[in-house]
Formats: structure tokens, sequence, C-alpha cells
């Protein structure tokens, strides 16, 4: 028997014949009867996600998992053709890659929306000049908010915003959003589009979802992109081409004479 202070888990324990998951039964309440999208629901906050949850995760998920030959793909690829023998190694080192500037400021472009929309209605455009202006004097860049190639503004923003409105989404954190971007356009006198990571932020925080697990679902649906690149890498191997083109483009200069 625990005492109240003792540190205890909720999520998963398990018998000779049973696994349980916050209470329920893997295989005969769990397994064939609900989806990945789910589940992660559940298992992170032990409710049934809500049709709003439903469709914002799995929007997500959707839309983050693909990137093509970004930097955690290279490293996962190249990875796998020195350890081949260790695949969790190759995904493990391509999911390292998913920080600050490639995959993963969610969190960070989530807590300055929260940041917003704690002030009422009427003060939003002036917190939002506010963080806009504190980002522009210190020359760091915006969590959310600019893209090397989607210069005319990210198309998943859009979608994003459609699929979590139609799912009953109030709008208030992606107005919040949007405050930012017109914010960050003004103060910094350039166009700089809102990028995917913003509209993920915040339609997480649209369906309830806390700030500081934001880069979680970038992260799961990032693992299940890099799976792709190295089931491709063991058909159509890259990682050696990948090698030698970074030979190439950094050559070697010796000490000055």
């Amino acid at each position: 028997m625990y005492k109240k202070s003792d540190p205890v888990t909720r999520l998963c324990t398990s018998d000779v014949d049973n696994i349980w998951i916050r209470g329920r039964n893997l295989c005969d309440e769990l397994i064939g009867k609900v989806t990945f999208t789910d589940f992660i629901v559940f298992h992170f906050f032990g409710t049934e996600p809500t049709p709003l949850q439903r469709a914002v995760v799995d929007a997500v998920l959707v839309c983050i998992m693909e990137h093509g030959m970004t930097p955690s793909a290279v490293a996962s690829r190249v990875t796998y053709l020195g350890a081949p023998e260790a695949l969790q190694g190759a995904v493990a080192a391509g999911l390292l890659g998913a920080g600050s500037r490639f995959v993963g400021t969610a969190d960070e472009s989530a807590a300055l929306l929260k940041r917003i929309h704690s002030k009422p209605a009427a003060e939003r455009p002036a917190e939002a000049a506010k963080i806009a202006q504190e980002f522009t004097a210190a020359k760091k860049f915006l969590p959310g908010y600019g893209h090397p190639i989607h210069v005319n503004g990210d198309p998943r923003v859009k979608r994003l915003d459609e699929v979590a409105r139609a799912a009953g989404a109030k709008g208030e954190y992606l107005d919040a959003m949007y405050l930012l971007g017109d914010a960050i356009k003004a103060a910094s006198g350039k166009n700089i589009v809102i990028n995917v990571n913003a509209a993920i932020g915040a339609i997480l925080l649209e369906a309830d979802i806390p700030p500081t697990i934001a880069r979680g679902f970038n992260l799961i649906a990032r693992c299940a992109g890099l799976v792709g690149h190295l089931l491709e890498e063991q058909q159509e191997p890259a990682g050696y081409s990948i090698w030698q083109a970074a030979e190439h483009a950094v050559p070697y200069v010796g000490p000055a004479a």
C-alpha cells in the first residue's frame, strides 16, 4: 500500500495474464477498438478525446510527419549508413536534431500565444506588438514565424486553421497567432510569414492540450517520418551519396603558411 507522498504512475501495469493502461485492459478494450490518435490522447490525459482533440492531433501528426531531405532525415540516413544493424540509433539521430531551427518550436510559439490570450480581448493586439518588439530588439527569431521556402505563406497554416475550426475550435488562440503575425511584420518591416509551428501551437491550445508537450507531437510524427526515410534507404540507398556530397561541399584547408 502506498502513501500519498509516495511517487506513483497512473499509466500502466501488468500481471501474468493482462496489461492495464489507465485502468483499461489493453487486449480486451483497446487493441482493435481505438485508433492511434485516440490512444495518444487517452494515454496522455486519461480521458477519451473530444472531437476537437481527435481532429487536431490527427491533423498535426499528418502535417508534420514528412519534411523531405531535412537535417533530421540526413542524420538518420547517414547514421544508418554507418550502423545498419541499429535502426533505432538512426531514428534517434534524426530526432536529436528536432529543435528550435527544424521541426520543434511549437511549444515556444504556444507559450507566446498563451501570453497574448491571457490578456483581455481589447489588449491582445498591444500584447502581440510588445512580444514582436521584444524579439526584434533582441534580434532573435520569433518561434513559429518565418520560413526559408514558403516565403509567400506556409500553406499548412490555413489548412490546420480550417480543420480546427471545423471541429469546433473557438479560434481565440488562432486569432492570437494572426495578431502576432501582423505584429512581427510591423515591428521588423519584413514579410515574416506564419509557419506551421505557430499553427500547431495554436490548434493544440484550442484543443486544451498544454504547450509544454507541444513539441512531443512533432517528435511522434517525425519518428514515423524517419522510419519511412530508413525504409527508402534500405531500398534505394542515398546515405553514401549524401556523405560524398558533404565531402565535396566542405573542402579541407590546411593551416596558413
